[in-house]
């Protein structure tokens, strides 16, 4: 299949269904020579498989060497891609996070011999193979299950590795926020790694490699695991919900829109970023925690205020569906808003930030309770776009200023980084920048 039907059929908010490329099945992927969709066939006679309407059908199949796999454990992901895998794909049910910086004596020639690592284990895993190298057979029995890997420098893998004139503009620290209770120690680093895939296993996998691949020249400075609902778990495609309940994602920028690509993306020329930076994006990195007692103490009437919509379909509180423009200007008979002034929803349309936006791409998070029973939950933040002054920036300043949700949340943690186009047959990821 080529690159463009694959990322036609995995747009956001829709059931992805795309079939491995041809060829793919019959690949090798252990080292007994069996591959995996091969033994998926002759280990499983009964599967799943996506109806039209997105919902879930059973078949039966005899057990055959021939049997393909026909589930979403199918799905694949090109990394041959203009733009890094992990950007304008859909929501992925397993996600990982991870930062790391590179140790003493690590240079520029190092971090190049990382990154071709990291990038041919990528590849390989990205299409269901193996990685070439001490593989620890997690994932052996799954396809690649629209597995990603997205990676990024931060603003002192320039200073660590002598490239500091080649260090974007944009990437220059983002400024404090009053909602920000940040841990230093889980914020920030040298490179970033985002995994996602639709099955666990997988997502696991690829992280342990990463990991191992990693060797001596980096190591890990901090690390976080979230999800999101399976694709096919609802009766139709719809968009996600977050912690609080809430559909999250509703009013990110689509790519029909004409001004798309130059909100998310680096142009190929007449920017002020280096040309390595051409075609890739910034990734702002978050990591909020909802005060799931406080928000859930509130009424129906009053969560809806506070976000600006209906909690049961998204629509705005000013009526329709979830896709009907907000009427901003609204009153109810007593001569109120009816979305409220600080409504969440209201405060962060781009109309109200001087056109600014971002792509939202999350990940929920859950790990576990503090000894007062309080869950520690939330949001893992990833947002995209050309600009992070004129993206998240500007829109978290105007949240800052009086948004109704800020006093239910709490950001944790913090990253900004780089996260150059994507490498070319052939290429590693940041090549251009290592190798310039």
């Amino acid at each position: 299949m080529a690159d463009k039907s694959i990322r036609e059929a995995r747009t956001p908010d829709t059931v992805r269904s795309a079939a491995p490329e041809e060829g793919v099945a019959e690949k090798a992927l252990s080292r007994d020579g069996i591959s995996r969709r091969k033994l998926l066939g002759t280990a499983g006679a009964t599967g799943l498989v996506l109806g039209a309407a997105g919902g879930a059908v059973g078949y039966a199949a005899a057990p055959s060497e021939a049997t393909p796999l026909s589930s979403l454990g199918s799905n694949r992901v090109m990394f041959h891609v203009k733009h890094q895998p992990g950007i304008t794909e859909g929501l992925q049910a397993r996600g990982h996070l991870v930062a790391f910086d590179l140790t003493a004596g690590t240079g520029r020639k190092e971090a190049a011999a990382l990154l071709r690592r990291w990038s041919a284990t990528a590849e390989r895993l990205m299409a269901g193979e193996a990685p070439a190298h001490d593989d620890t057979d997690v994932a052996r029995d799954a396809g690649p299950s629209s597995l990603t890997l997205t990676f990024g420098f931060g603003h002192s893998f320039f200073s660590r590795t002598g490239l500091e004139k080649q260090r974007p503009v944009s990437l220059d620290p983002l400024p404090d926020f009053s909602s920000d209770h940040l841990d230093k120690s889980r914020s920030d680093g040298d490179l970033w790694v985002q995994i996602g895939a639709d099955d666990a296993l997988v997502a696991f996998h690829a992280l342990r490699a990463i990991q191992k691949d990693a060797g001596s020249a980096a190591r890990i400075r901090w690390q976080m695991n979230g999800f999101n609902r399976t694709p096919g778990a609802t009766a139709h495609p719809m968009t996600a919900r977050n912690l609080m309940g809430q559909l999250d994602g509703t009013r990110n920028p689509k790519p029909a829109e004409p001004d798309y690509d130059k909100r998310i993306f680096v142009p190929s020329s007449g920017s002020h970023d280096p040309a390595w930076m051409a075609n890739g994006s910034y990734a702002v990195v978050r990591r909020i925690r909802m005060l799931l007692d406080d928000w859930e103490k509130l009424s129906l009437k009053a969560q809806e205020n506070v976000i600006g919509r209906r909690k049961s379909d998204g629509a705005p509180l000013s009526g329709g569906t979830e896709t009907t423009a907000m009427d901003l200007e609204k009153t109810d008979a007593k001569g109120n808003y009816v979305i409220p002034g600080n409504a969440h929803a209201r405060i962060s349309r781009p109309d109200q930030n001087g056109g600014a936006a971002i792509l939202r791409r999350p990940f929920s998070y859950h790990d576990g309770f503090d000894s007062g029973g309080v869950p520690d939950a939330g949001l893992l933040f990833v947002c995209w776009q050309a600009d992070p002054l004129l993206g998240f920036v500007t829109i978290q300043r105007k949240l800052d200023r009086g948004d109704a949700l800020s006093r239910y949340i709490r950001h944790e943690a913090s990253g900004l980084f780089a996260v150059p186009g994507g490498a070319a047959q052939g290429e590693y990821v940041g090549q251009r920048l290592l190798e310039g």
